[in-house]
């Protein structure tokens, strides 16, 4: 879809680790339209590469809607793409404060919008993270729906 829309894709990922990257460069020819990403793992690197605003981690933490739009918006932004899509979440196995593990949100930027999707996987933490890298594409195939 992407090559046929003519459209480039960056990614952000930080609970997934790099797999959704991964799953993208698996696809023969993807670099026709993948460009890059950033494994921001740590807050730090969601703020100095990403451009993430300090204060949105402050108040809604990296496991947030507003984190992952800002994520997805920063990957876009930093590599010139057409689309971002971020990952940020607890994949387990121990919850990350108040936030429960399998807690996950992905974002999608295009250069008209910007959202966040929520979702609470029940798996353990292999399944959590492969679970979000499904719905980071499926997600992405939607938004390409709308787009085309």
């Amino acid at each position: 879809m992407l090559r046929r829309q003519h459209r480039s894709l960056a990614v952000a990922e930080s609970c997934t680790g790099g797999m959704l990257g991964a799953a993208i460069t698996d696809v023969p020819g993807s670099s026709a339209y993948f460009l890059g990403g950033v494994i921001s793992y740590a807050d730090r690197l969601k703020v100095e590469q990403l451009r993430v605003p300090p204060e949105t981690l402050r108040l809604h933490g990296a496991v947030s809607e507003e984190t992952a739009c800002a994520m997805a918006t920063g990957a876009r932004s930093l590599v010139h793409a057409d689309l971002g899509v971020s990952i940020t979440g607890v994949a387990g196995p121990s919850a990350e404060g108040i936030k429960p593990v399998g807690l996950t949100y992905i974002g999608i930027a295009t250069q008209e919008t910007v959202r966040a999707y929520a979702y609470q996987w029940s798996g353990d933490r292999w399944e959590n993270r492969r679970d979000s890298v499904f719905a980071a594409l499926t997600l992405l195939a939607q938004a390409l729906e709308v787009l085309h």
